[in-house]
């Protein structure tokens, strides 16, 4: 059984359709753990689960070192087999990188390499293109430039903005996860092979 620890930043909508795809007794992945950087709303989904979860409050360290390497020490209590990036609005330090590859991945709202970034979204608006996506990568030390695992377009509508087009990606998102999740843990997708040398730091 694959056991996988979840970081998260806000609501948490990926991290809850992870947790209901694991309850269920086929799935051949487990949460152990959810992390957040911050009081996180979506901590209450790890809560109604029953799944442990800590804080590494990133506004607590003078570095973003540092607060990687208090957030590794608090994965290393679980020995996850797979972290998962769900909305962690934080870029992880090359070191914490380093520590865990090629065990770590991460969804993003966008069709990769197209509109890396914080603002995926709302940047396909901006650039007025026909059609988007969602992604899911291995993560290394860039923004969004890791490896593709798995990815599938979404049609932007002309009545599209960015709330509503969000909200067209985000279930595609969620499947693409729990897939990947589903193939690490069955052997079918192998992460070291995906993975490229991480960038010297």
């Amino acid at each position: 059984m694959l056991t996988v620890a979840v970081l998260i930043s806000g609501a948490g909508s990926n991290l809850r359709a992870l947790l209901e795809a694991a309850a269920e007794p086929d799935y051949p992945a487990r949460v152990v753990v959810v992390g957040a950087d911050r009081e996180a709303d979506g901590l209450a989904h790890a809560e109604e689960f029953g799944i442990p979860s800590f804080t590494v409050p990133w506004r607590e360290f003078t570095s973003r070192e540092e607060w990687g390497d208090e957030l590794g020490t608090q994965l290393d209590v679980w020995k996850p087999d797979l972290i998962v990036l769900s909305g962690l609005m934080r870029l992880l330090p090359p070191s914490l990188v380093a520590r865990f590859t090629p065990r770590i991945i991460n969804t993003h709202p966008a069709y990769l390499p197209e509109f890396p970034g914080a603002h995926g979204v709302r940047d396909a608006l901006a650039a007025g293109v026909a059609q988007t996506g969602a992604s899911v990568i291995l993560v290394d030390d860039g923004i969004d430039s890791g490896p593709v695992l798995a990815q599938e377009r979404v049609p932007v509508l002309d009545s599209d903005d960015e709330h509503t087009l969000h909200d067209r990606i985000k279930p595609v998102e969620r499947r693409l996860l729990i897939d990947v999740v589903r193939r690490v843990a069955t052997g079918e997708l192998e992460l070291a092979a995906a993975r490229r040398p991480l960038t010297p730091s």
